[in-house]
């Protein structure tokens, strides 16, 4: 079945780095679209950034644009979100996501997210 874990996150101060990554499983992750969101509590999970099948075609919104970079690895399945210059606003639970087409029928599926906290 559909598996994406998440890991990185983690405790940061402000400006600081961090690197998530999201390994996946049981689809064909090279034909893929990919995508980080972020949640915090009370609010709708954001779209971060996109990331077509062969590593082009990126998209960021608007609030990291600029110090985050969403990039891949085809050969370990896996995606990255490379977070720069961090800052409190940038707290939240980040979850990799993947729309899939399941016999006819397209699905979200999401993994169980990792915590970021910026914070001094």
């Amino acid at each position: 079945q559909v598996q994406l874990v998440e890991s990185g996150g983690g405790l940061v101060q402000p400006g600081g780095s961090l690197r998530l990554s999201c390994a996946a499983s049981g689809f064909t992750f090279s034909s893929s679209g990919m995508r980080w969101y972020r949640q915090t509590p009370g609010k709708e999970r954001e779209l971060v950034a996109t990331i077509g099948s062969t590593g082009g075609n990126t998209n960021y919104a608007d609030s990291v644009k600029g110090r985050f970079t969403i990039s891949r690895d085809n050969a370990k399945n896996t995606v990255y979100l490379q977070m720069n210059s961090l800052k409190p606003e940038d707290t939240a639970v980040y979850y990799c996501n993947v729309f899939l087409s399941v016999r006819g029928d397209w699905y979200n599926y999401w993994g169980q997210g990792t915590q970021v906290t910026v914070s001094s």
